[in-house]
């Protein structure tokens, strides 16, 4: 069965930096992107940012762009989330996600209306 599982998480203060995983089992990752999604206290989860399966094109919500990469290694069954410039606002539970769908080769969404599998997340505190 599809499992992901994030680590990582922590407190840091801001202008920090952190870097989560999200290892994945029970598919092949190498045809699916891979999403990263966080959900703050009282707030919708919001799509972080993708990585198709294809050609690995990233896509970044407008908040996030510029301070966090994604990246994925198909080999090790991984995918990362390298945030840079933390700020207390980025305070939030982080997912990683996978679609049902393979077709997500060349663009990827910010919906969580794609995503069909998801981990259990990690904590993320940005506080001085």
């Amino acid at each position: 069965q599809v499992q992901l599982v994030e680590s990582g998480g922590g407190l840091v203060q801001p202008g920090e930096s952190l870097r989560l995983s999200c290892a994945a089992s029970g598919f092949t990752m190498d045809y699916y992107a891979i999403a990263w999604f966080r959900q703050a206290p009282g707030k919708e989860r919001e799509g972080v940012s993708c990585i198709t399966s294809t050609d690995h094109s990233t896509y970044y919500s407008d908040s996030t762009k510029g301070r966090f990469t994604i990246s994925r290694d198909n080999a090790e069954k991984t995918v990362y989330l390298q945030m840079n410039a933390l700020r207390p606002e980025d305070t939030a539970v982080y997912y990683c996600a996978v679609p049902r769908a393979t077709g997500f080769g060349y663009r990827c969404p910010l919906s969580r209306d794609y995503y069909d599998y998801w981990g259990q997340g990690t904590q993320v505190t940005v506080s001085s």
